[in-house]
């Protein structure tokens, strides 16, 4: 509420919330990377102070739990690794019914118990899908036993944290 001499003036702005969801299992090298672009984002908005309107969240090897914070926001970034035909490390940006469409042909083997289509056709069902989406993936090289990604996914992690950082401000414009 802003007060002006004798008047009182409302502001209401239209803060969208925005869920940046990083997937995948650290215990298995590449397949954790949307984890590790998620820590490394946090990382960056503590410096930045960043305003409240992100989110982000780990979702670990994904789970009907995530249905929640993915109907409850009005935008949605998932970074993840994901199987994109190209050399390991390239970063791809799917949005909205691009990625749909992706998560929904097979491109990605998940070892995760729930998949992201399985959470995103909920959000569909209940009438609550973010209507802005996007996917960050990244193609892995290894996804062996190890915590730390191989070397062209550890040096994808700046690109993918930036490509998130546009959409954000794209979606803010």
């Amino acid at each position: 509420m802003l007060t002006h001499k004798n008047y009182e003036i409302a502001v209401f702005m239209s803060v969208h919330k925005t869920l940046v969801l990083g997937i995948g299992n650290t215990l298995l090298t590449d397949e954790g990377v949307g984890i590790h672009v998620i820590n490394q984002l946090q990382q960056d908005a503590s410096a930045a102070h960043a305003d409240g309107a992100i989110e982000y969240l780990d979702g670990g090897t994904l789970s009907f739990t995530l249905a929640e914070p993915i109907e409850s926001c009005d935008q949605l970034i998932v970074v993840d690794a994901s199987e994109i035909k190209d050399k390991p490390g390239t970063v791809r940006v799917f949005e909205n019914e691009a990625m749909d469409r992706f998560i929904t042909t097979g491109n990605k083997k998940s070892p995760h118990e729930v998949g992201l289509a399985d959470v995103m056709s909920m959000a569909l069902l209940t009438g609550n899908l973010p209507g802005r989406r996007a996917l960050i993936g990244i193609q892995p090289d290894s996804l062996d036993w190890g915590s730390d990604p191989s070397e062209p996914v550890q040096q994808a992690i700046p690109l993918a944290c930036a490509k998130v950082k546009e959409l954000i401000a794209k979606w803010r414009s």
